[in-house]
């Protein structure tokens, strides 16, 4: 099925204009959502609010919008004053400047969208996008939408452009801002680890080798339960040893020879199933011995 524009877009880059289609590049048609419904008929349920003062239920109509900036204090604001408070909806994106894409730490990234050549645009389109690639930059610059200001970078896949929203840095924790207490990290112990990554180590990334495995069971047990069949509820162990000391060299030798057992399956049985053996290998929990006091 094609995609479908959602909108269109200008980008603007010194006094070059390039007129694009926008579409989504994620979608979520497929996630499962429950409704709240009343237990004895089976009714759904409507979300009332009520005042925390007087126990009463408020209309929609009676509602009015506060900032609390004291401890039980607030100030109004009426729809008309948060509405020219909001961004101004600008249509196009302005580049500001163009950076490394390696220099941005995925830890910024957002939402995705994919851009087109709208009518007339596919030559400046082209150029840009292939401008990027050979430069190995992405352009960074704004975009106001829905009332919202958004940083963003456009980036080069393959053939299509990608605009990328970007977490302003104010949005953003910073990693040094997490405790981690220093630990030595011996060399034989560095060694099995680096082992172990070598033989789990893809040439690349492929998003479709990995299933939503709960998307599907919660799917088969809606389906079960639409033809009028029970399903089984059975107690789940907790995974994880937590608070288990374990013996670091131990568990990476086992994790080692799990995962070169799993990978001697590859040639008995063929590439398709011996891969599908070593994922499993992979998942599996691993044992880990308890280091002696």
């Amino acid at each position: 099925m094609a995609a479908r524009s959602i909108g269109s877009l200008t980008v603007s880059f010194g006094l070059v204009a390039i007129p694009v289609k926008l579409y989504s590049a994620t979608q979520s048609a497929n996630a499962i959502s429950f409704n709240l419904l009343h237990k004895t008929c089976g009714s759904r349920l409507r979300q009332q609010y009520l005042c925390q003062k007087e126990g009463v239920v408020v209309e929609r109509a009676d509602m009015v919008k506060g900032y609390e900036f004291a401890k039980d204090q607030y100030v109004l604001f009426t729809p008309e004053e948060i509405k020219a408070l909001e961004e101004v909806g600008t249509h196009s994106v302005d580049i500001a400047e163009f950076v490394p894409i390696e220099s941005i730490d995925p830890v910024y990234f957002d939402k995705t969208y994919y851009l087109a050549p709208d009518k007339g645009a596919a030559k400046p389109y082209a150029l840009l996008t292939e401008a990027l690639k050979q430069a190995k930059c992405c352009g960074v610059g704004h975009w106001a939408a829905r009332g919202k200001a958004y940083l963003v970078i456009l980036r080069p896949i393959g053939d299509v452009l990608a605009m990328q929203q970007l977490h302003f840095a104010a949005d953003v924790h910073r990693a040094s801002d997490v405790e981690v207490p220093k630990t030595e990290v011996k060399p034989a112990e560095l060694k099995l680890a680096q082992q172990l990554i070598d033989q789990q180590t893809a040439k690349k990334f492929d998003a479709a080798s990995y299933k939503d495995e709960l998307h599907a069971r919660i799917e088969a047990a809606i389906q079960k339960k639409v033809e009028g069949q029970e399903i089984s509820v059975s107690e789940t162990a907790p995974a994880g040893g937590e608070g288990k000391v374990i013996d670091l060299m131990e568990a990476l030798r086992a994790s080692l020879e799990k995962t070169e057992s799993a990978r001697a399956q590859v040639s008995r049985l063929g590439p398709r199933k011996g891969a599908k053996r070593v994922e499993e290998a992979a998942k599996a929990p691993r044992k880990t011995a308890k280091r002696n006091a």
